[in-house]
């Protein structure tokens, strides 16, 4: 006989036993209220003092940026650190839901909602606008190399692959399988709090579960609404570009409007049958643009810059993960640490879609498929996104050439001027930049709905419904009744509130590595390892 291993995370807590049900909902008695009213004062009180909001809240995060640049860099370290260990350790071969689970997503499809969720829209905004910054020295340089030099050409592309490689991947991957654990494996509710467990016990289905779920639900929520604000700003930039539809107030609210409908659609068709598809197309989508790029674009130059963002990230991932003594302070506060912040506010709910979607894969297969997976595709999407406008910048052909980067929300379409089928290939962009943002309001709703239910997946549809609405009514609310200003003072929020997340991913990396070293011995004492 094995030995007897009693099993510590075992709990009699069930997901939603203390929700109310009024109204067609399925809501978490304290989170629910909380959450509610405290969205409402930040959006009522930045609506109405929409100028003084942004100075205060900016003043506020880029006090919290300075002054703890160097815990948000060391502790983003200690996440890519462990989730690399993960797929040597052996504790890699646990497998999400028990070890005879099996996947409930192809590889495809598991992958691709995976992706868009994490950063599908970044890569359109800044694929071609960040490594234009670093070069031409739009804003600081890394490690104030001199501007438009062949060495800044590296460094703008390994800089930028920094920012977008395998330290947001580790952040998310953390959070992720920390959750796909210990509701798969351990059967506790699908929400923040489950992954406190470790620390405290049967204490976190009270208030210090209550906090650290709304802590998660402000900052989902704010993050979605700013991102659809500004990507609503992107689309309409794109959009007047291209068509000269005008920027304005009005084509903002449209396209939001247009978001929210198709968001609401694939909600109403449910996991397998929206985000899937909708996640499935977006990534033949930018696939076909990514290798049209390449191909019809300046390709032995695209293919050199792929070796220049290899070899440079990998060369200078060390010094730019470094905090201390750094002279190039400038760039690494207002890129790296703002970065890490903002990836930490979105792993709440980046995190939680993972996890949701990941059930029946080894600790090993996730943590290869949400880091090192991403961060190659990345790479190559960044060189040649990249590698074009660069070298249409040294060939002095084109807007970028000529102007500069005059506005990041149009550098992308900028680019593209100067390829063949430009209004084919911009219409694409703009397509692809919409349907982003649909799958990351759709698979948000989802993850807000899973808290503020108590941990259940299988809330009311009206439920999910409701949460697509208002993330777009405060979206839509904030450009209307405040613009720049209001969505600027949101984002503040919502980076402010990496900090005190960045506290709770540390601790939930120590009860991630805690609960699956404990699982390793009940699985071995059973003769299942």
């Amino acid at each position: 006989m094995g030995e007897v291993v009693k099993d510590e995370y075992s709990t009699d807590y069930v997901a939603g036993q203390d929700n109310i049900q009024k109204f067609g909902f399925d809501l978490h008695a304290p989170v629910f209220p909380i959450t509610a009213v405290l969205v409402l004062l930040f959006v009522i009180g930045t609506l109405m003092f929409p100028a003084q909001s942004k100075e205060i809240l900016d003043g506020l995060k880029w006090d919290i940026i300075g002054s703890f640049d160097w815990f948000f860099l060391l502790s983003a370290n200690i996440f890519v650190i462990v989730s690399l260990a993960l797929i040597f350790m052996p504790i890699g071969k646990i497998r999400l839901g028990g070890m005879d689970a099996k996947p409930d997503f192809s590889t495809l499809s598991w992958f691709s909602m995976l992706f868009a969720a994490g950063m599908g829209i970044g890569l359109m905004f800044w694929g071609v606008a960040e490594p234009v910054a670093y070069y031409t020295g739009w804003y600081e340089t890394p490690f104030n190399v001199e501007a438009n030099t062949p060495e800044a050409v590296g460094l703008a592309m390994g800089g930028t692959m920094f920012h977008w490689g395998l330290h947001p991947w580790a952040i998310y991957a953390i959070v992720a399988l920390s959750l796909a654990f210990f509701a798969y494996n351990k059967g506790m509710p699908l929400t923040i709090r489950s992954a406190f467990f470790p620390l405290l016990k049967d204490k976190v289905w009270g208030w210090p579960g209550h906090i650290i779920d709304v802590l998660a639900v402000v900052a989902t929520i704010f993050g979605l609404a700013t991102s659809l604000g500004f990507g609503a700003q992107q689309a309409a930039s794109g959009m007047n570009y291209l068509f000269e539809t005008g920027s304005g107030i009005n084509v903002q609210m449209a396209i939001i409007v247009g978001v929210t409908a198709l968001a609401l659609i694939s909600v109403l068709r449910g996991l397998d049958g929206g985000v899937k598809i909708l996640s499935n197309v977006n990534m033949a989508l930018a696939g076909i643009l990514l290798f049209f790029v390449i191909f019809a674009g300046p390709t032995m130059a695209i293919l050199e810059t792929l070796w220049v963002t290899s070899s440079t990230y990998v060369a200078n991932i060390v010094p730019l993960s470094n905090p201390f003594g750094r002279e190039d302070e400038a760039w690494m506060h207002g890129w790296t640490v703002f970065y890490w912040a903002w990836w930490i506010s979105w792993s709440p709910f980046v995190g939680m879609f993972i996890a949701r979607v990941s059930k029946g894969r080894t600790v090993r297969e996730f943590v290869t498929a949400v880091l090192l997976i991403p961060t190659l595709i990345t790479i190559v999407w960044m060189s040649g996104f990249g590698g074009a406008a660069l070298e249409q910048i040294q060939q002095g052909t084109g807007a970028l050439a000529e102007e500069g980067l005059t506005d990041v929300s149009l550098a992308m379409f900028q680019m593209f001027a100067n390829l063949p089928l430009t209004g084919i290939l911009s219409f694409v962009g703009i397509v692809l930049v919409i349907v982003f943002f649909v799958t990351s309001s759709d698979s948000g709703s989802l993850v807000v709905d899973s808290i503020t239910a108590g941990g259940k997946t299988d809330a009311p549809t009206s439920q999910r419904v409701f949460w697509v609405v208002m993330e777009s009514a405060i979206a839509a609310a904030l450009i209307f009744g405040g613009g720049d200003d209001a969505l600027g003072a949101i984002q503040a929020v919502a980076i402010s509130a990496g900090l005190p997340f960045t506290v709770v991913m540390l601790v939930m990396t120590w009860g991630l590595l805690k609960g699956l070293t404990h699982e390793r011995k009940l699985l071995m004492a059973k003769g299942e390892m």
